[in-house]
């Protein structure tokens, strides 16, 4: 497991699957050890991924100061991870609320960006959350299923601030819940560092206007994915988050909830794989 030092001594590590040309991915959570990415559906089959466990998850170690893990300031973490590799630009994945932090990057370090994916990325950095709203219609979307029955009425409830997370709901970050899931879903606790969590979105960790800017001026070509099932970025959203940048695609997984590499492995990997290329 290789180790490097952020700038301010924090041990950081990092996780490779497969070989070749690398490949930079960020998880979400926010604060989750990266080992919930896995291969990304296969992924390490064409490019080398360099998964990286943000500060105070995973293998990576806990740093003096809580405030270094709001998402502004884990910029410089991917910075010197990519200084580490000696890498003159870097290609990154970034997933859910890791889009945020490579949002940030991107609008820091636009020359060091070679391709971005940012895969039902959750876009608090240009102050666009999803809505109660997005979510709802999309579990809607889930009715037919055999515990929409039990799990919809509390995904309501802990959405308008009535009732708390109830595990009961998490079919509907899925787009298909399987034992694959239930596995994947189960892990999320253990794996999630919750107070580092509280602090990733803090007071002062985003400037909408000022991302936004910066990121018009990003001529790396870049990849939004959505998940057609997905509400939290529903597929509009996602769209808008494409059309922030000059050279962006966009494209919606169909089916896909929050994890589309668990719901179609061979259509995310074939997708994901030609856009890296």
């Amino acid at each position: 497991m290789p180790i490097f030092r952020a700038p301010d001594g924090t041990r950081l590590a990092f996780h490779l699957r497969g070989e070749g040309e690398p490949l930079v991915v960020l998880p979400g959570g926010p604060m989750r050890a990266s080992s919930y990415l896995g291969t990304l559906g296969g992924l390490d089959a064409h490019r080398q991924l360099v998964l990286l466990d943000l500060r105070g998850t995973g293998e990576s170690g806990t740093p003096a100061d809580p405030a270094t893990y709001r998402c502004d300031r884990l910029v410089d973490d991917v910075e010197a991870l990519r200084r580490h590799l000696g890498l003159e630009r870097m290609d990154v994945v970034a997933h859910s609320a890791g889009g945020s932090l490579a949002l940030l990057y991107a609008a820091r370090y636009p020359r060091r960006v070679g391709r971005l994916a940012l895969v039902t990325a959750t876009p608090w950095a240009l102050g666009r959350p999803a809505t109660a709203e997005d979510r709802l219609a999309a579990a809607r979307m889930r009715a037919s299923e055999p515990w929409f029955a039990d799990a919809f009425p509390a995904f309501e409830a802990w959405l308008d601030g009535t009732g708390d997370f109830d595990p009961v709901f998490l079919p509907f970050f899925y787009g298909r819940w399987d034992d694959t899931a239930r596995a994947h879903a189960d892990r999320e606790e253990a794996e999630t560092n919750d107070a580092a969590a509280d602090v990733y979105g803090a007071e002062g960790a985003y400037d909408p206007e000022a991302t936004r800017s910066a990121l018009a001026r990003v001529t790396a070509p870049v990849l939004v994915l959505a998940g057609g099932a997905d509400g939290g970025p529903a597929p509009a959203l996602a769209r808008r988050v494409a059309d922030v940048f000059p050279k962006a695609e966009f494209v919606v997984q169909p089916g896909a909830g929050h994890y589309p590499w668990l719901d179609d492995p061979q259509w995310f990997t074939r997708r994901m794989s030609a856009f890296f290329a």
